[in-house]
């Protein structure tokens, strides 16, 4: 994993200035691909473009997160071939798009589970759905109100150009407002960092962030209401519905894909992607 990731910073940082976005820098242009936006993808996809160069030595792939919205921004005005997004284009986005004359074409290439993560000295171990709304709506600020210690909730979310952010305000929140005491991070990581480091944090994260073993972060199991089990996001429980705070990863582009597009979605979804997809730490899409 940190190999892949290590990969995926040098991608995206060594060929940054030029028409070549790789560590080859030499293929057709035609054959060279960029792909932006999602930070909850931004593993995924390095390591897919990992994997994928080295199968197809032809092809350079640039990758880098900054967010959904960054991607869709990009793939709007031309600076990117492939869009990374955890969530659906807004209509507003839709409505944009066909002023500029973009043509969205989505491929759904993974699914993910969103992870709620608390610190690993919390005592509690599952919450429900109405208890974590209230807690980001500003409603509970003491984890004893949700049966923990008497100690302040400390809750830390994504920025709003993010999907993740976005799809937790629409599925959790109920298109409430985040509270202002809620604090906004930059990435993923600044959330795992955040949570791990601090005992009464709470935050979610794409699963590729909680699996594996992170010091000083516990998963929560989530349960719909006070009646139902608590549910914890894996690969089964996201297939079979039972975790409801699930969604499908995108990519998109501008029209039909061109054959290099269409050669690096083809191995995403292939069983090597699919490999990929599990050991980075999400699921892949049913065949």
């Amino acid at each position: 994993m940190l190999t892949r990731l290590l990969f995926g910073v040098s991608t995206a940082l060594l060929c940054v200035a030029g028409a070549v976005f790789t560590t080859g820098c030499g293929a057709p242009a035609e054959n060279v691909l960029v792909v932006r936006g999602s930070d909850t993808m931004v593993h995924l996809v390095s390591s897919w473009a990992e994997d994928f160069m080295a199968e197809h030595p032809e092809y350079e792939v640039s990758t880098t997160g900054g967010g959904s919205g960054t991607g869709i921004a990009a793939l709007f005005n031309g600076t990117t071939d492939i869009c990374a997004s955890s969530r659906s284009l807004r209509q507003t986005e839709l409505d944009q798009a066909e002023e500029l004359g973009i043509e969205p074409h989505k491929v759904e290439v993974a699914l993910d589970g969103m992870a709620i993560v608390v610190n690993s000295d919390n005592p509690i171990e599952e919450l429900t759905l109405e208890q974590i709304r209230r807690i980001y709506a500003g409603e509970y600020t003491n984890w004893n109100q949700v049966g923990g210690n008497d100690s302040e909730i400390v809750p830390v979310s994504r920025e709003n150009n993010s999907g993740t952010y976005i799809y937790f305000q629409q599925h959790v929140l109920n298109e409430q407002n985040y509270a202002t005491r809620v604090m906004p991070l930059p990435a993923s990581s600044s959330i795992v960092q955040e949570v791990s480091q601090t005992r009464g944090a709470i935050g979610y994260v794409g699963l590729g962030y909680a699996s594996g073993d992170r010091p000083g972060l516990k998963v929560l199991g989530v349960k719909e209401d006070d009646d139902s089990p608590a549910i914890y996001p894996e690969v089964d429980t996201i297939y079979s519905g039972e975790y409801s705070i699930a969604r499908p990863l995108y990519f998109y582009t501008n029209g039909e894909p061109t054959p290099a597009i269409q050669a690096f979605i083809d191995f995403c979804l292939s069983e090597q992607g699919d490999e990929i997809v599990v050991e980075t730490g999400y699921a892949p899409m049913p065949k």
